[in-house]
């Protein structure tokens, strides 16, 4: 009788397939087997790429005479550690009776190609293949994704990038690895006092030390410029407004060569000469030139991709990108939340038609029960494929991660930072629902004699989505008004512009009282003095919210998602990218605050790289490699037109490398970088 067979990417995804198809099975080595199906699995990758070696013995040496390193078929064989599996899924894909193929591997790249490999060495033909595509493991998405599963041809171009993803990081690596190595290995290990050294290079891992490296440099570079800015206090009726001069048309230092912008001096001689010009007769006139008042309303922020919620762990837990990735794996494996491995911000059409689903199980959550229920009660849930929240355009694979609002019994197994990513996801989730937050902005603009002074203020009218962002994991406001802030506003910056107040009740009716030509007085004038600051440095969140951009850090929510691209690596690579550059030792993560420094070794391979092959530390050109990854997936370019680019660009960067002879100068910089380490182990000596 003829079976059909699953082939899922783990046991624990098999194992819902095989629930969700309500069948007697018995249970065997890997596999499990009933009246008219199979399920197996892999346990990720069971084939892998062979070493050089394997194509010939001359490989196993590392020589220059060797490279580049370019076959023109390649070799795959199975992983040692995954051999056993790897026998039952192939011997299960080839018996006579299983006439059609399931693949439930992840939806996405990487999926793919975990189970083409296995397909392609096993040596599967004949069979009928059908893909199933899921964005959650719940058994209504199996069911769905089994009921609409196409044909796997029609996944033929996402193969052929994700073996060409496979092919390009190798040859780079293996490539590059031994041509740098061999070149300068000796000269980096003599530096060091090492036996020798060997220079890991990779696409996007070279990428990615290159900013860091160089954002390190920018700040040891950096010169600190003072400047001195003006500030006031007037008395309006019964409180103190505090304002800040700006040189603006009309006044006596509109532009002038002594000012640092518009609103500080260079020098602090400069500032205390205006202080004594408006301080005499104290207190002074201080009429209103202007007000403005106006609505402003911010909009909850998109939906989590994995990229934003990396960045959202970093600053609220402090937990690397990987640890993330790991926790909503967890949460996606017990069905609370979809995909993760996911670029989008937004829902697709046919999501937000059963929307309605997913808010109606967040019923049953205490902490968020009352804002499901309102979005139920208001129907808010039956607009939101018109918003900027859906956007079928915007995705690729997946929709944005959102709470399933099933597995809610898992709920309860979840460690704790677990839960809190939880809680992070389904809020974000449920202020989408909900109106914007209103709020009344007011400019004033005060007189004193030629001068202008000015003052913004900011009152919240309308608290809207920001209800929902109350997070039970930070603290709430405090006696004496200390307070940790407990919303999520969906910022990059989370502070308040430095000339806005936050308005309370009684200055708010001072200011809205007042009107254009009253005068009151102020009665204080002093310097606030200021620097200029240096670029930060990334942090594990921030890094990859940079990468997923291309090499640009953009703090603005909105911003990010205008201009997002083709970003360096994938959401599934990025985490791991980082965290083998901390094992490499090239890069120091600091577990506590999240902030990422380059070792000494890591600033020496960065020399060595931008001394031979300097375009591998670019990052609009290691984005644009994964651009042409995906017009490959969208069939706009060949699988030949782009190795053809691949092996010219392995070629003649290897051929430039051979023919350099700059071993000599690249001590001078290892002991620039070098001098700024004997100096920091020099106070940590002190220290201790």
């Amino acid at each position: 009788m003829p079976k059909a067979l699953y082939i899922a990417e783990k046991p624990s995804v098999a194992q819902e397939f095989a629930k969700a198809l309500k069948m007697d099975m018995k249970r065997y080595d890997g596999y499990q087997e009933g009246a008219d199906a199979v399920v197996t699995w892999c346990v990720g990758h069971l084939v892998t790429m062979s070493y050089p070696e394997v194509y010939d013995p001359k490989y196993k040496k590392w020589s220059l005479s060797t490279l580049p390193f370019l076959p023109q078929e390649f070799k795959y064989e199975v992983i040692p550690s995954a051999a056993k599996q790897y026998r039952i899924v192939a011997s299960l894909l080839n018996r006579k009776d299983i006439r059609l193929i399931y693949v439930c591997t992840d939806s996405g790249r990487e999926g793919e190609y975990i189970y083409r490999l296995v397909e392609q060495l096993a040596g599967v033909t004949g069979k009928q293949r059908k893909r199933v595509w899921i964005d959650s493991q719940t058994e209504e998405e199996i069911l769905r994704g089994i009921r609409e599963a196409k044909d796997l041809s029609e996944y033929d171009n996402l193969a052929s990038s994700a073996y060409l993803r496979a092919k390009e990081d190798y040859l780079m690596g293996i490539n590059f690895s031994r041509l740098l190595s061999l070149k300068y290995g000796d000269a980096v290990a003599a530096y060091l006092h090492e036996k020798y050294v060997v220079i890991s290079v990779g696409r996007v891992m070279t990428c990615v030390l290159g900013m860091v490296v160089r954002r390190e440099r920018e700040i040891r570079s950096f010169v600190k410029t003072p400047f001195y800015r003006v500030l006031s206090r007037i008395a309006v009726t019964d409180h103190k407004i505090e304002c800040e001069w700006k040189a603006v048309e009309g006044s006596a230092y509109y532009q002038s060569p002594k000012l640092y912008k518009e609103n500080g001096f260079k020098e602090k001689e400069d500032a205390k000469q205006l202080i004594a010009h408006l301080s005499e007769n104290l207190p002074v006139p201080a009429t209103v030139y202007s007000i403005e008042k106006k609505k402003e309303t911010k909009n909850a922020p998109l939906l989590f991709n994995l990229a934003e919620l990396q960045n959202t762990c970093s600053k609220f837990f402090k937990i690397s990108p990987d640890q993330t990735l790991g926790i909503v794996q967890e949460l996606y494996e017990k069905k609370l939340v979809t995909y993760p491995r996911t670029d989008a911000r937004v829902l697709s059409s046919a999501a937000a038609k059963e929307i309605r689903k997913n808010i109606s199980g967040l019923c049953k959550i205490p902490g968020v029960q009352k804002f499901a229920e309102t979005i139920l009660q208001n129907k808010s849930y039956e607009k939101i494929g018109k918003t900027r929240y859906t956007n079928d355009k915007q995705i690729t694979d997946h929709y944005a991660i959102i709470p399933t609002g099933q597995g809610l019994g898992a709920l309860k197994t979840l460690h704790a930072t677990s839960a809190k990513v939880y809680e992070t996801i389904v809020r974000r989730f449920l202020a989408v629902f909900y109106p914007p937050a209103v709020y009344w902005k007011y400019n004033i603009v005060f007189q004193i004699k030629e001068e202008k002074f000015f003052a913004g203020f900011k009152a919240l009218k309308e608290q809207g989505y920001l209800t929902v962002m109350e997070y039970s994991f930070f603290k709430k406001k405090e006696a004496g008004g200390k307070h940790t802030e407990t919303k999520d506003t969906g910022s990059g910056n989370e502070t308040a512009d430095d000339h806005e107040t936050e308005l309370d009740a009684g200055l708010l009716e001072a200011v809205a009282s007042l009107k254009k030509g009253m005068t009151f007085y102020a009665d204080q004038f002093w310097i606030r003095e200021g620097e200029t600051s240096p670029p930060k440095r990334y942090n594990s969140g921030s890094m990859i919210l940079a990468m997923e951009n291309a090499g640009q850090l953009i703090e603005d929510e909105e911003l990010r998602a205008t201009i997002k691209g083709s970003g360096i690596g994938t959401s599934a690579t990025r985490a791991e990218i980082l965290a083998k550059l901390v094992r490499n030792k090239y890069l120091s993560l600091n577990k506590k605050t999240q902030v990422i420094t380059p070792t000494l070794l890591g600033e020496m391979i960065f020399d060595v790289v931008n001394a031979s092959i300097k375009s591998l530390l670019n990052p609009e050109l290691t984005a644009s490699w994964e651009k042409g990854l995906t017009y490959v997936a969208q069939g706009s370019i060949t699988t030949e037109e782009y190795m053809g680019k691949l092996e010219h660009f392995i070629q003649s960067r290897t051929n430039g490398v051979l023919n350099l002879n700059n071993q000599h100068m690249l001590r001078s910089f290892f002991d620039q970088a070098g001098s700024y380490y004997k100096k920091k182990d020099a106070r940590a000596k002190n220290q201790s």
